[in-house]
């Protein structure tokens, strides 16, 4: 369960320079932080594996391109949340080389790897969220359903397609990837 830390009410530059001295990771959720839960291991694996296959086929293409775990995204007036996955723009990093990983302009993707305690803030919150910022393409993995949910931006809102089992991740942003649902969810096992 995610637990508030602070009662008073912090804007989106105070949550840029908060540092409580300790390794805790927060989100911004209508100006209150929100202290995050450590990923499970299979969330973890699940991520890498993703972020290797992104960055491979950003490579292979030489695409201008960068793949980050845990960066920020900015969705409200007091709100950002943080990532599993995302992919931006080069040119949207070099004003952040030296601040807070949170981004301002949409990412060109987000993915999220829904864990136990994530399930009604990655299907419901984030997704809201997300189209609200304008972000073109979002990834629900479930491990606990066994579906990948690809959503697409058309006109303000989602529309979701949901994939299972031996079906092929059919991406817009990342036209020619050749993953399916079976091997994102086996990067979860270590016999994978």
């Amino acid at each position: 369960m995610n637990a508030i830390v602070v009662d008073k009410l912090c804007s989106f530059e105070d949550y840029l320079q908060y540092d409580d001295g300790t390794d805790n990771r927060y989100e911004l959720v209508n100006g209150k932080l929100e202290i995050m839960n450590p990923p499970t291991i299979r969330h973890l694996l699940i991520a890498d594996f993703i972020r290797d296959s992104l960055k491979a086929e950003i490579n292979r293409k030489k695409l201008p391109w960068l793949c980050f775990k845990e960066a920020g995204v900015r969705t409200g007036f007091r709100k950002s949340r943080l990532t599993d996955i995302c992919v931006v723009l080069q040119e949207q990093v070099i004003d952040l080389l030296d601040k807070s990983a949170v981004f301002q302009t949409p990412p060109l993707l987000v993915i999220e790897v829904v864990s136990p305690e994530s399930i009604n803030r990655d299907y419901r919150y984030k997704r809201s969220e997300y189209a609200a910022a304008e972000i073109p393409e979002y990834w629900i993995i479930d491990p606990i359903l066994n579906k990948l949910s690809v959503l697409r931006l058309e006109e303000g809102f989602y529309e979701e397609t949901i994939l299972t089992a031996s079906q092929p991740i059919v991406s817009q942003v990342f036209p020619e990837l050749t993953l399916t649902v079976d091997q994102v969810l086996a990067a979860g096992n270590l016999d994978a």
